[in-house]
């Protein structure tokens, strides 16, 4: 058995902590409770993401080590992109082109595993947020069912927290929730997310809300230069993603998420 340290790892996370593996790979360690089937399941995303062409880590064998599971991954070498904004807040378009640039490269590639579809996702996310009333949850399934199906590589939680940037190279990480879909009911998750953060205590200081809303903007903008037209389209999958959202359980999020949920036609 290998002898490392769960006192120190990399990085902590609600679901898993990180730590050094072999050279040049890294050991995703689930915590007890996190069922087996979530981390096989996210092995088969992680497979299919990579061999997609998307510049993704690439995914080892599923261990178990001092008696939780675990994954083996590539080590990618970077800082967050989180971190460095909040470091450097000034470098705020620099870092909204790269993060749009990621996007759009991601949704250039076809998804053709045989991986959950996106609209399947979002439709189980709904009907599992029990705050949404059931009228709004019938209203948010219908308009899901006539919004345009896609093919392509979706992240499902891309943001700035899932960006690591090494010197000119930027990897995204964290595909638990990829999905083959639309990409721009993959921009509007990034949307809710940074603008949730913003209106709610997750971004506590004012003038740093005011950075995340700059940083949004920009992103978005420039991911439009990218990808052109379709933005009606993207504004009708908001409320869609904010339902969907709500059966995360966020507290701080749940009166916003609800009044965007509301906006649905």
């Amino acid at each position: 058995m290998k002898d490392i340290s769960l006192d120190q790892p990399l990085a902590r996370g609600r679901t898993a902590d990180v730590h050094v593996w072999d050279e040049g790979y890294v050991l995703k360690l689930f915590h007890n409770g996190f069922e087996l089937e979530n981390i096989e399941y996210e092995q088969k995303i992680a497979c299919a993401v990579h061999a997609s062409g998307v510049k993704a880590p690439a995914v080892g064998e599923l261990i178990q080590f001092q008696g939780r599971n675990g994954l083996i991954y590539e080590r990618i070498a970077g800082e967050s992109m989180l971190d460095m904004f909040q470091r450097k807040p000034w470098m705020v378009f620099a870092y909204s082109r790269i993060l749009a640039q990621l996007h759009a490269q991601i949704h250039g590639n076809i998804l053709e595993a045989d991986v959950p579809q996106q609209r399947r996702k979002l439709q189980n996310k709904i009907n599992a947020a029990n705050v949404l009333p059931d009228s709004l949850k019938s209203s948010l399934l219908r308009a899901l069912d006539g919004m345009p199906v896609g093919d392509r590589v979706c992240h499902g939680d891309f943001h700035p927290a899932n960006i690591l940037i090494y010197r000119k190279n930027a990897t995204v990480i964290d595909w638990m929730d990829a999905a083959r879909g639309n990409p721009l009911a993959d921009v509007a998750r990034t949307t809710i997310i940074l603008l949730g953060a913003a209106e709610s205590t997750q971004v506590p200081n004012r003038l740093q809300k005011i950075f995340v809303r700059v940083f949004h903007s920009a992103y978005l903008r420039h991911y439009f230069r990218l990808r052109p037209n379709r933005r009606a389209e993207y504004r009708c999958w908001l409320p869609i993603i904010s339902g969907a959202r709500l059966s995360e359980n966020i507290p701080e999020l749940e009166r916003w998420l609800m009044s965007q949920a509301h906006k649905i036609k």
